[in-house]
């Protein structure tokens, strides 16, 4: 159960559960000396809701670190988070940081999971000359997509995670596995994620071919959508082994369902965004098992919480135990983003814009995901995490997200070896 909120660390709101439709406010506690006002935002609700089931947890760790407060310049702050639902809509995103930053006052705003909502927060904060930190989307389309230059990038924000890049590099090697399996389905929605990971020249299509693989691409779809008929129908007409996309969890839940009712069979199904969490998966039961998918963060990874001082294992272990829930890819980036926070803060010279702008843009800090420093590129304000590629598999009644691939980040032990997708008889 949360504790009281003490003087030392006021939570203005907490997101409430997974599917439940309000926040949580707890009540206002008048503190003596400065306050530094962090503004969070992510979609508490709405389709990519699975990708905020960890915030409760999170910002409770937070609170806990924080609860003394924070020095900054040689001064003790209070720290108030204000938390903010945007809903699953970009536009929605983009009135959340605005209210942060022009109601609300924050000295710093962070934001997560996918483009739709990193970069409608970002826009608004490089408006508004506010510092902002953003995770989990890969970095072509939060930084491309935001018309960064390469040479310049960004005055006040700066993002860490992975990139196309990366996960071309992981699926590709993973599919090597798949006993010469080559001709790929592509899922590609008409969005931030499907526009950046279908580009002709800078997502997968030219990455496939240039490893040999035959695309299969319908050009990109509508999301939300119910029916992928024509989409399996050619898939089976063309000898599509692979299927890979970028494809929100209930638009893959059809897609999946209706591949089954079609008798349409791939050797090797790796959807990122779509087969990430526990609770996407479950609903398919046995068919489940062998899906695959870009792994982000899991307990597996070799490194440690500075906000928290747990290491991958323990903090899957405190969540499962705090919640009741298995871990999910997303709780180490959440961690990570609130670790980033705490560290830019604690460095910054004073509690001003651009104090805090020095300090973001100066991170150098090995968190729960990896090591983040702003300054590593490959362009200004930008800096890679590790990746490595999952599988389901049962263990036991439960279905459990393994390692079966670790090229890119051999630092990351393998788990497991990639099995083809079961199907029942």
């Amino acid at each position: 159960m949360p504790q009281t909120l003490s003087r030392r660390a006021l939570i203005k709101a907490a997101p409430a559960a997974l599917a439940t439709p309000a926040l949580l406010h707890a009540p206002w506690v008048q503190a003596a000396g400065p306050t530094v006002r962090i503004g969070y935002v992510s979609p508490q609700t709405g389709p990519l809701a699975a990708f905020a089931e960890p915030d409760r947890f999170t910002i409770e760790q937070f609170r806990k670190a924080t609860a003394g407060g924070i020095l900054i310049g040689g001064t003790r702050h209070t720290v108030e988070l204000v938390v903010k639902d945007s809903q699953s809509n970009p536009n929605k995103a983009g009135s959340a940081a605005a209210d942060l930053i022009l109601r609300d006052k924050v000295d710093l705003v962070i934001a997560s999971a996918t483009p739709a909502t990193c970069n409608p927060v970002a826009d608004q904060c490089e408006l508004n000359g506010t510092p902002c930190i953003t995770n989990d989307a890969p970095w072509q389309p939060y930084f491309f997509g935001r018309k960064g230059d390469p040479k310049t990038g960004f005055e006040w924000t700066a993002h860490f995670f992975w990139g196309l890049e990366d996960v071309v590099g992981g699926f590709t090697s993973l599919w090597g596995q798949a006993g010469g399996a080559r001709t790929v389905g592509a899922l590609w929605p008409n969005d931030e994620d499907g526009n950046a990971w279908g580009d002709a020249k800078m997502g997968f299509p030219p990455a496939l071919k240039a490893k040999g693989f035959k695309l299969v691409d319908r050009g990109r779809f509508q999301s939300p959508i119910n029916d992928f008929s024509t989409f399996i129908r050619e898939f089976k007409q063309q000898g599509v082994e692979i299927v890979t996309g970028v494809v929100p969890p209930p638009d893959f839940a059809n897609f999946w369902n209706q591949a089954g009712q079609q008798g349409f069979q791939p050797k090797v199904v790796t959807v990122a965004k779509a087969t990430e969490f526990p609770a996407a998966v479950a609903a398919f039961g046995d068919r489940a098992e062998g899906l695959t998918v870009e792994l982000m963060w899991s307990p597996g990874f070799p490194y440690t919480s500075t906000m928290s001082g747990l290491s991958s294992q323990k903090l899957a272990e405190a969540y499962t135990a705090a919640t009741g829930r298995p871990w999910i890819v997303t709780l180490g980036f959440k961690q990570a983003l609130f670790e980033v926070a705490i560290d830019v803060l604690r460095r910054s010279a004073e509690r001003s814009p651009q104090a805090i702008r020095q300090a973001l843009f100066t991170t150098k800090l090995t968190t729960t995901v990896g090591p983040v420093d702003f300054r590593t590129g490959p362009v200004p304000g930008i800096s890679k995490t590790p990746l490595v590629v999952g599988q389901w598999k049962k263990r036991g009644k439960a279905m459990d997200l393994l390692i079966v691939d670790n090229t890119l980040a051999p630092q990351i032990p393998r788990q497991a070896a990639l099995e083809p997708v079961r199907y029942g008889a």
